[in-house]
C-alpha cells in the first residue's frame, strides 16, 4: 500500500472538524487527511488549520447521499491504494419534533446520512486498512441507548449505529482492527441548529451540553485504548447504566413531561 492517511467525514463542521484537528495535534506519524462534506468553503478553512499544523489535506466536496459520491472514492482508494490509519464517519444530522410532522424528505436523509452513509464508508475503506493498525470511529449517541420519541429517527438510526459498530468490532478483533462508536449527549456544535428548525431543544438537553474538544479529546483516548464506546461526561455515563433498568413506560413517561406533551 501507498502513504498514510486520515479519512474525516462530516469535516465541515463540529466533530469532524474537531477530531480532524486533534488528530493532527496527537498523531505524530505524517499522514494526508482526507476531509469530506459538502461545504467546500469550510473545508478549506480547516485545511489552511491543518496546514498550519505542518499536515497536508486533499478536498472532497461530495454530498454522502449521492451513491455517486462513493463511487468517486472507491476508484481513487483502488487507483492509488493508500494506508488508511484512521476513518471517522461524522456526519450526520438529526430533526426534533413528531414523526408525523417531519417531512418524508428529512426522514430518509437521516436514515440514508446516518446509517447508509456510514455503513458504506466502512465498506469502502476497510480494504486499506492494514492489520493491526487501522482504526473506525463511527459518530453515534447517547440517543442510541434507549428510543426517544418526538427524536424517534433520529435516536433509531444511532441505535443502528451502535449495534453495528460493536458488531463490526467482533468481527475486525482478529485484524487487530478497532472500532469506536462514540455516543456523547448534546455537543456544543451547529448540530442543533439544524436540529430545532422546527421545535425547540427541551431544557436539560441545553443543561448538559458539552464542550466539542472535550468529547473529541476522549473518543481519542478511548480510540487509543480500543473501547467499543465511548461516552462522554459523569451524565451520560450514568444515564447509560440506569436506562438499562428503568422500566421502559416510566423512561416514555419521564421524555413526555419534559417536552411537554
Amino acid at each position: 500500500m501507498g502513504k498514510r492517511i486520515v479519512v474525516v467525514t462530516g469535516a465541515s463542521s463540529g466533530m469532524g472538524r474537531e477530531l480532524a484537528l486533534q488528530i493532527a495535534d496527537r498523531y505524530k506519524v505524517d499522514a494526508e487527511f482526507w476531509l469530506i462534506a459538502r461545504r467546500s468553503d469550510r473545508l478549506y478553512e480547516l485545511k489552511k488549520r491543518l496546514e498550519r499544523k505542518g499536515k497536508s489535506s486533499r478536498i472532497f466536496s461530495l454530498d454522502l447521499m449521492n451513491d455517486e459520491s462513493f463511487s468517486k472514492l472507491e476508484t481513487l482508494l483502488q487507483k492509488e491504494r493508500p494506508r488508511i490509519m484512521l476513518l471517522v464517519n461524522a456526519s450526520g444530522f438529526g430533526k426534533l419534533g413528531g414523526f408525523s410532522g417531519l417531512d418524508k424528505e428529512e426522514l430518509g436523509g437521516m436514515i440514508d446520512l446516518n446509517c447508509r452513509a456510514l455503513t458504506l464508508m466502512c465498506r469502502i475503506c476497510l480494504p486499506y486498512m492494514a492489520d493491526g493498525y487501522g482504526h473506525i470511529i463511527n459518530f453515534a449517541s447517547a440517543a442510541a441507548f434507549c428510543p426517544q420519541p418526538w427524536f424517534s429517527v433520529y435516536a433509531a438510526t444511532k441505535a443502528y449505529v451502535l449495534s453495528f459498530s460493536k458488531a463490526l468490532s467482533e468481527e475486525l478483533a482478529d485484524r487487530c482492527i478497532g472500532v469506536t462508536a462514540v455516543c456523547p449527549g448534546p455537543v456544543r456544535t451547529e448540530f442543533f441548529d439544524i436540529a430545532e428548525e422546527r421545535e425547540v431543544l427541551p431544557l436539560y438537553k441545553k443543561l448538559f451540553m458539552a464542550d466539542p474538544r472535550r468529547v473529541a479529546k476522549k473518543a481519542l483516548k478511548d480510540t487509543l485504548l480500543m473501547k467499543r464506546t465511548s461516552t462522554y461526561g459523569i451524565s451520560m455515563n450514568i444515564f447509560r447504566i440506569f436506562i438499562r433498568f428503568l422500566p421502559e413506560g416510566l423512561v416514555f413517561s419521564a421524555i413526555r413531561h419534559i417536552n411537554g406533551k
